[in-house]
């Protein structure tokens, strides 16, 4: 296992990157720790899978350092990293059987037969693969192959990570819900340290214990799940986790009140006067609709059943703010009163979420 360091570290493709948006992935210094299972979550072109490849060693930064435990890889080769990678698509090999796949990586490395043999039925108990261990790979499903891949990537248990590029991508919803389970098991039983890529809150939310979201080549935040819920860092980590994400209203802010269209929002806390893009946001789990002079005059434009709660979408000056209530919850079409949990609303300035004081 390793703890895993990033030292000033940004890439950019362009061999002489001038401005800010030439830079695939901007300056990082985050320290993760030994053991953990970390996701790295965003949307596509964020600069998740560049990350995955330093660390992996498939591409050597344009600037800083990568470390684990504290000695410089830097320049490394994957295969001096000590590291197992699974892939989005599935790499295996056609002509062996499932056992011989499984067995690759530790015959590779010399181990004694029996470990094999034992570790690989582990293996292949945990991907529910054991009826096909004599079969050759060719033939199988896409998503057995990736299973398989899944597979060879665990069985070895001396490694100092394990990295996973969105490798659930083929595998049916059941058997994506198994394996999650099942890597989450592995880290429980080995303390291996875990980099899982995802663009799906669902995966990165219960595969990892914290989660790294980035957002045009940044870390915005990490945190545990209910962190990620509870106080966003940044407007894209509320937008983004979450359905639906977080409403997002512009505002103006004094002390522990916010000015909306002639509207007064209860704020928890006070923040003075702050300036710049002031924006409120609050999760549509804690905001409410009703009736009479509080809050924002909203219309209702429509309300899905998903059947656990009603998500009521509406209509705020071509805004739209939408609230979760519990099923069975009668809404009346028209007009009506959007308001807010004031402990539940958090203040954002040019994105990011800024602290206030005890009111």
């Amino acid at each position: 296992m390793a703890k895993i360091t990033l030292d000033n570290l940004a890439h950019s493709y362009l061999p002489k990157p001038t401005r800010d948006e030439d830079w695939a992935l901007k300056e990082l210094n985050h320290v993760w720790a030994d053991g953990e299972a970390y996701a790295l979550l965003g949307a596509s072109g964020c600069g998740k899978s560049t990350l995955l490849n330093i660390i992996s060693g498939l591409l050597v930064p344009s600037r800083g350092r990568i470390l684990f435990n504290d000695r410089d890889v830097t320049d490394a080769p994957t295969a001096a990293r000590n590291i197992a990678q699974v892939f989005q698509f599935p790499v295996v090999y056609d002509t062996m059987s499932v056992r011989d796949n499984l067995a690759f990586p530790l015959r590779n490395r010399g181990a004694d037969a029996t470990y094999i043999a034992e570790r690989v039925q582990t293996i292949a108990r945990m991907i529910d693969m054991e009826a096909a261990l004599d079969r050759k790979a060719r033939g199988l499903t896409a998503d057995a192959k990736q299973k398989i891949s899944l597979g060879r990537g665990m069985v070895r248990e001396d490694v100092n990570a394990l990295l996973f590029d969105e490798p659930l991508t083929v595998i049916d919803p059941h058997m994506k819900w198994e394996l999650r389970t099942q890597l989450k098991a592995l880290h429980r039983e080995f303390g291996h340290t875990m980099i899982y890529v995802t663009h799906d809150q669902t995966e990165a939310l219960t595969f990892a214990d914290k989660v790294v979201v980035m957002h045009d080549g940044r870390v915005v935040q990490i945190g545990t799940p209910q962190e990620l819920f509870e106080r966003p860092a940044h407007t894209f980590v509320g937008y983004f986790i979450g359905s639906p994400g977080m409403n997002l209203l512009d505002a103006t802010v004094k002390d522990d009140t916010a000015h909306i269209d002639g509207a007064e929002i209860a704020l928890g806390r006070g923040y003075g006067q702050p300036t710049g893009r002031v924006q409120i946001g609050v999760r549509p789990e804690f905001t409410r609709l009703g009736t009479g002079n509080d809050g924002l005059r909203v219309k209702v434009a429509r309300v899905e059943d998903v059947g656990r709660h009603k998500i009521v979408r509406m209509d705020f000056f071509g805004n739209e703010i939408n609230a979760i209530v519990p099923e069975g919850t009668e809404i009346a079409a028209g007009e009506g009163r959007a308001t807010f949990d004031p402990g539940a609303v958090g203040v954002y300035v040019d994105d990011w979420r800024i602290e206030g004081q005890a009111a």
